[in-house]
């Protein structure tokens, strides 16, 4: 069965310290097994930031962006339990970003894409781009950026996704085998192994705490 696919629900949220624990147990004990039954969510996991932030992530694959139309999701959503009512993000956060994204590259999950679990640490990159160069700064990102630093030792691989709702537009997830795989001479050594990458990267506008680092807090089995 499938792990991966072709879409990703992102939740991330900032919640009050003394509210914390009680969040954490909702989202544990409750929302994300709820979450995980309806069809077409492939796998799901929690995630807490190191570097950057919204400091609380969770994070869904889903086989598209679709699945979030469908009834089964919708009646989920229309109708959310009285905990979480008291302890969800809409009630406590006081940062609180949902989006969904559909995969841009690669243009299909591989069969070792979509059969490979969830990365015990991300790193996340959510960012815009100029209209004028998004077709240059998109092919660069694609055939250049990601392939070398996929090279990096500790980086298992590297997505790129676009928004299909919210913002930014895009969105960057490298699954790293540890937290400071960004910190390595390695994968400094890619930041300006081609020479257009420093120019490309003036394109770019990061959002608020991105590029972020996350480790994995919790996987349901």
């Amino acid at each position: 069965m499938a792990k991966k696919g072709t879409g990703l629900l992102m939740v991330w949220a900032d919640v009050p310290a003394g509210k914390e624990d009680e969040f954490n147990r909702w989202y544990n004990e409750e929302h994300l097994p709820e979450r995980m039954a309806i069809p077409g969510f492939l796998s799901g996991a929690r995630y807490e930031a190191v570097k950057g932030g919204p400091k609380h992530l969770a994070y869904y694959e889903l086989e598209s962006a679709a699945v979030l139309e469908t009834a089964a999701y919708k009646k989920v959503q229309a109708n959310p339990t009285e905990w979480t009512k008291r302890s969800g993000p809409g009630a406590i956060a006081t940062t609180f970003i949902r989006n969904v994204y559909t995969m841009i590259h690669p243009p299909a999950p591989t069969p070792t894409i979509a059969g490979a679990p969830m990365a015990p640490v991300l790193q996340i990159g959510r960012m815009d781009v100029p209209p004028a160069v998004d077709r240059e700064f998109n092919t660069w990102y694609n055939t250049v950026y990601v392939p070398n630093y996929e090279k990096v030792p500790g980086v298992i691989r590297g997505r790129r996704y676009r928004a299909v709702e919210g913002t930014p537009t895009y969105l960057t997830l490298y699954e790293f085998e540890h937290p400071k795989v960004s910190e390595s001479p390695a994968w400094m050594a890619q930041r300006d192994a081609v020479p257009a990458n420093e120019q490309m990267r003036k394109n770019m506008t990061h959002a608020p705490g991105s590029p972020g680092v996350y480790v994995k807090t919790v996987e349901l089995p």
